[in-house]
């Protein structure tokens, strides 16, 4: 930690050192520190008469030029923040961004570059919560409850537990001016604040025989929505809970399902309103208070984000109640330690251009066992999508217009996309534009799942397009074929790697789409490996290379 000393005690040998409120006095509370006039000189009096009594100058204390601890919208160089990659795991990026001002060391914490679920930017989320214009801890939901946990311990460095009354009118005021700051209009339909009305159409299983995965094309009327959209660009839907998930949550708190919250039934709160999925904190500090002896004490745990039991990561909001069976919840307290309930954003799979009133999702269904659990979990906004909605019924939606990931403005220049499983969604949609509008760019698409006979979504209209030369060149991976090795994209990438670098020297842009965690990341590895063998680069200028590609908009990614 950078510091600076004190000055020593102002005044002569005979009357002493200057107090508060003479001349010559310099204050021991940085300028940045949040305390009002009053606290500021009890504080210098107490340091005064403390160090008085010793005869001492002060020890240092920690500089307002510390970055880390000065003014928490200090700008500074971000080295165009190397730690703000949802590709490495939250410790380590927020290992790389210590020292940095407290708005940056957010943004680290936050799972996904720019995805636009919480609303904001990874940046403008951040520093709405550091300006006190931003409460809610828990929008990065990628991040989950990680991010939020990350926040919260940030959060106190700027005093966020206090409950002294000049600070909770200078957060009052900020959340005030937030609202009214006339240079963020929230436009209906394009936010998550503002959502409109669309109508579901149908939702088809993409997957054949065999497979293993369970995945859907979702189609929506748009028309009537007052809703456009260009490919690049994404849905954000706002989900309800799965009925039965939310008839078992009612019967573990032993609650009538018509118990009155807010002016609605207590079943109607929990399958619009509130998340179901990984308990909260608070739940368990409410739980902790409803328990005793060994059971308060790994509530207690829990609520502190510790694991005594080892199981979690598994707890969600069911799980977290049949651990502490007997407990019987107030319906309203236990209503307030949930989370709400989050819009889910998805790529688009469909071109306007081919008809602006129909939009598309490609959608997983997730489903995953608990080992002796005796239930199988549901993904919230998956299950809705792809198995919870009869066709015409209406649903809140939003379009989340793309940050940095969209189709050359020149129409010739060539494209290669990676996009295995789902992340194929918005190169589907890159493809039919460019097949509606001529486009006369060439276009390379690496497409990767399971197994070819199962797993390879819209193969049929793959073809089409290359027989309509739309789609120039095609290159497939499949992990799970028995009668092929396990291949994957990022091994495709580097068995075609001579000609994939000639197309990147005609000026090609790359785009990659799908897992952050590992996908992503291995894909940016082919691509290092690829400069060197095929371009004569070293490692060292390899990874320029690809950093340049990202820098000029030639490396673009939407990962999740």
């Amino acid at each position: 930690m950078t510091v600076i000393d004190k000055p020593p005690l102002s005044g002569s040998p005979v009357s002493g050192p200057a107090v508060p409120g003479q001349p010559g006095f310099a204050s021991y509370i940085p300028d940045s520190a949040p305390f009002s006039p009053e606290q500021r000189d009890w504080l210098n009096g107490f340091f005064a008469g403390f160090f008085a009594d010793y005869g001492a100058t002060p020890p240092p204390l920690p500089a307002a030029a510390d970055p880390a601890y000065a003014d928490p919208m200090a700008s500074g160089e971000d080295d165009e923040a190397p730690w703000h990659d949802p590709t490495i795991p939250l410790p380590e990026r927020m290992d790389m961004a210590r020292g940095r001002p407290l708005r940056r060391r957010m943004m680290a914490a936050m799972a996904q570059q720019d995805c636009g679920q919480c609303g904001y930017t990874c940046e403008t989320y951040a520093n709405e919560i550091v300006q006190h214009a931003e409460e809610r801890l828990n929008l990065c939901v990628p991040g989950g409850k990680e991010t939020a946990r990350m926040l919260k311990k940030l959060i106190e460095e700027m005093g966020g537990g206090a409950t002294d009354p000049d600070e909770e009118k200078a957060k009052a005021e900020a959340r005030a001016a937030a609202r009214l700051d006339p240079k963020t209009p929230v436009e209906r339909g394009y936010s998550r604040e503002a959502p409109v009305e669309a109508r579901f159409v149908s939702a088809t299983l993409l997957n054949k025989g065999a497979s293993e995965k369970s995945t859907w094309h979702v189609e929506f009327d748009l028309s009537g929505a007052g809703l456009d959209y260009t490919v690049g660009d994404s849905f954000g839907v706002y989900p309800r809970n799965d009925p039965a998930l939310v008839a078992a949550v009612i019967e573990a708190i032993d609650a009538p399902a018509d118990f009155p919250i807010a002016g609605k039934p207590l079943a109607e709160v929990l399958t619009a309103d509130m998340a179901l999925g990984a308990a909260p904190d608070m739940l368990f500090e409410l739980i902790s208070y409803m328990v005793g002896g060994e059971r308060k004490t790994k509530a207690r745990a829990l609520a502190q984000g510790e694991d005594p039991d080892g199981d979690a990561a598994t707890l969600d909001v069911l799980a977290a109640v049949r651990k502490f069976p007997g407990i019987r919840p107030d319906p309203e307290a236990f209503v307030e330690c949930l989370e709400g309930l989050q819009p889910r954003l998805y790529s688009i799979s469909s071109s306007p251009r081919l008809d602006p009133d129909r939009l598309s999702l490609t959608v997983d269904h997730v489903r995953y066992e608990i080992d002796g659990e005796d239930r199988t979990r549901l993904g919230a906004a998956s299950t809705f999508l792809c198995r919870g909605l009869q066709p015409g019924t209406t649903l809140q939606v939003y379009v989340q217009r793309a940050h940095d990931f969209a189709l050359p403005a020149n129409p010739a220049t060539p494209i290669v996309m990676v996009g295995p499983g789902t992340g194929v969604a918005p190169f589907r949609a890159f493809l039919q534009d460019r097949y509606v509008s001529q486009a006369p760019g060439d276009a390379w698409l690496f497409f990767g799942h399971q197994r070819r006979a199962c797993d390879f979504f819209y193969e049929e209209e793959f073809a089409g397009l290359l027989a309509r030369q739309a789609l120039t060149r095609l290159s497939l991976a499949w992990s799970r074929d028995a009668d092929t090795p396990r291949t994957y994209v990022q091994d495709r990438m580097r068995a075609e790697g001579a000609e994939l670098w000639a197309w990147l020297q005609r000026g090609a842009h790359f785009y990659v789409c799908g897992d952050a965690r590992r996908m992503a990341g291995d894909v940016e590895k082919a691509m290092v490996e690829i400069a060197q063998r095929h371009g004569g680069h070293d490692e060292r200028s390899a990874r320029a290379f690809v950093a340049d590609l990202k820098k000029s908009g030639r490396y673009q990614a939407d990962v999740y």
